[in-house]
């Protein structure tokens, strides 16, 4: 069950990764910096834009510090990864892996240096005050999978408070079978 577990992590993964940096060729191919194209109306733009910063261009000029950070957490969900044994939390790891993945590949090898790179921003939404792209959606939707899976009670093994509480219960209670 783990590896087929991990097998979902790994496509998700992969999957959000190549959606995000495919998708940030295209922007960086056709367009030029601050460049806007309608795509449906005002309520979907594509908005160029280089971003220095985290989410809403915060810590701009701290870029080498977010880099340390993603590399870290991507290091953890690699280690951790063996403990997931549910596929919900798998593919929330997943989504996780690789919006991170994402923009760090940008913070790594964009300009203007090594670690300090500025992540690609393009999906500008009507009333939404921020520009983002495909990695930071899929991170957004890994924390929001996060919340109903913690509200729903399952764990990374899968099972649900009640369902480990009834296993231990039944594990720590003796043998109440007798032989005839």
């Amino acid at each position: 069950m783990s590896s087929r577990v991990l097998a979902v992590l790994a496509i998700v993964a992969l999957g959000v990764y190549a959606l995000d940096q495919g998708a940030k060729y295209l922007i960086v191919s056709s367009l030029a910096p601050d460049q806007q194209v309608s795509v449906i109306g005002q309520v979907l733009t594509f908005h160029f834009v280089k971003n220095s910063g985290a989410a809403f261009s915060l810590g701009s000029g701290m870029t080498w510090i977010f880099s340390i950070v993603a590399t870290a957490v991507a290091v953890f969900i690699v280690i951790y990864a063996r403990r997931i044994h549910s596929f919900g939390w798998g593919i929330l790891f997943g989504m996780l892996l690789g919006g991170t993945l994402g923009n760090l590949t940008d913070r790594l090898f964009r300009e203007p240096s090594f670690g300090q790179g500025h992540v690609v921003d393009f999906i500008q939404v009507i009333g939404f005050p921020a520009i983002f792209n495909i990695a930071d959606s899929a991170i957004v939707c890994a924390m929001g999978l996060f919340i109903i899976l913690t509200i729903r009670g399952v764990g990374l093994d899968g099972l649900r408070a009640q369902q480990r509480a009834a296993l231990e219960s039944s594990a720590s209670s003796p043998n109440d079978t007798t032989a005839p």
